[in-house]
Formats: C-alpha cells, structure tokens, sequence
C-alpha cells in the first residue's frame, strides 16, 4: 500500500468539487440577482442548473468518500508499509532517522508510530498523518525552526557547570572527575515535572550545540574552568548527538576542571 496512489487517485475528484463548489456560488449570486429584479424567466433556468450541478457535485462527493473509504489505514501502519515508506524519504530528503519500528529518532525528536490508532506523535505531540511525505515534511521544518533558535552557550555551559558541582557532592566524587552526561541531565532536573519541560531529547539537542561551539574552540566557562567531553565505549551509557556537519556522534562523559 502506499498513500501516494491513494493521494493521485483523489486529485481529479478534488478539481471537480471545487469546480463545482465554485459553480455553485456563482449560481447562488446569479439566482440572487434575478430574484430582486424579478427576472423569472431566467430564475427558473438557473435554478434548473443549480439543481444539476448539485447533483453533480453530490456524485463527486460519493465518489471521494469511496476513494477514502477504500484505504485501510489501519492495515498501512500494521503492515509496516507507512514506517518504510517514511523511512525511505527520509534518506532521500537526508532526514537522519535511527531506530526500529515503532520507535524511531529523528534527531532531536523522537518519532513514534501508533498503529492502533494510526497516528504519529512527534516527541509528545500527537500528529493525525497517514501520509509519510506530509509527516517527513513537518519533520524537517520542525528541525529548521530549532536550528534558528537562539542558543547562548555561555550560559547553557554556566547551567552544565552548577549542576556538575552539584553532584560531585552528592556523589562525593573528587573536583575534576568525569561525569556520565545522562547522569548530569538528573541534576540538571531534579524534579519529574521539569523533566516534562525539559526531556531527555532536549538536553541532547543542547549538548550537541555546546559541542559545535566546543569543536570550535570554546572549552571554557565565565567562571575560567575548562571543561571536555568524552565518546562512549558503549552506547548504552551515551546520548547520541549530530554534530554541526551532521554526522553522528556518541557523548558518555564530561567534566570541568
């Protein structure tokens, strides 16, 4: 299956009823016309047509619901057909995507797929989309909206630096030690509803635009103390980050010395 056929199939139909739609409002203001000037010779006429037209338009109608009505949803997402087809746009469109159905990152969102319902949701955001380009297209434009985002480093690193002196104390852990970052992001939100604020994706995200300027250059707070960050051995203990050049990137630790 695929929503594309369905998508073509409706086109002509979709022509047809606002044509006639627009058909019909021009009759509307025709009819209107002829009434206030009396002209019943012509009224009759149009109304005639109006009638025919309607009926026209009421056949398009019918037969888009039986267009719709053929496709099942539900046996799209279920099959699997709706998760290869977005993932392969996705590689064409050089959307990063990571996972396995029916959870997917598509970095810094997590995509998840409701086959029971057919739905998406777009990190908690419910998106009603049966249709893999329309959601792979929201995608990107919600990845460009966050890239223009200001981002002030300085002070995001201010943040990192309070909440890593934090838990070198509840951690009793020596001045200068490595910090898994996963770890870190607990400081940073001590409580549950922050972290509904502020997820897990988020943080990612923030770190990955610290590491660009890091990359860069900038390896230290306004307070003087340089910080770095460290890759993982294993991924399980990393959050994964795109890098300013896209590529991919697994973070494990860091520390401020």
């Amino acid at each position: 299956m695929n929503y594309e056929d369905l998508y073509q199939a409706l086109l002509p139909d979709e022509k047809s009823l606002k044509d006639g739609i627009a058909s019909l409002q021009k009759l509307q203001k025709t009819i209107v016309r002829e009434t206030e000037s009396g002209d019943l010779k012509y009224l009759s006429r149009d109304l005639n047509t109006l009638a025919q037209t309607a009926a026209a338009l009421l056949a398009t109608i019918e037969a888009l619901s039986s267009s719709v009505n053929s496709f099942d949803a539900k046996a799209y997402f279920e099959s699997g057909d709706f998760a290869s087809q977005m993932l392969d746009l996705c590689r064409e469109q050089n959307v990063d995507v990571q996972g396995e159905f029916p959870v997917y990152e598509m970095f810094p969102h997590r995509v998840k797929l409701d086959v029971e319902n057919q739905d998406v949701y777009l990190d908690k955001k419910r998106i009603q989309c049966v249709r893999p380009s329309s959601f792979v297209k929201t995608v990107k434009i919600s990845q460009e909206k966050l890239k223009k985002v200001r981002f002030n480093a300085d002070s995001f690193a201010g943040e990192l630096e309070d909440a890593y002196d934090l838990a070198m104390l509840k951690l009793k852990k020596k001045p200068g030690s490595v910090l898994y970052l996963t770890s870190l992001y607990k400081f940073l939100t001590p409580m549950s509803r922050f972290r509904k604020d502020y997820d897990l994706q988020s943080f990612s995200y923030d770190i990955s635009r610290l590491y660009a300027e890091f990359i860069e250059g900038m390896n230290t707070t306004k307070s003087g103390r340089s910080f770095d960050f460290a890759p993982a051995h294993e991924n399980k203990k990393a959050i994964r980050i795109l890098d300013a050049y896209g590529n991919e990137q697994f973070l494990a630790t860091i520390r401020f010395f």
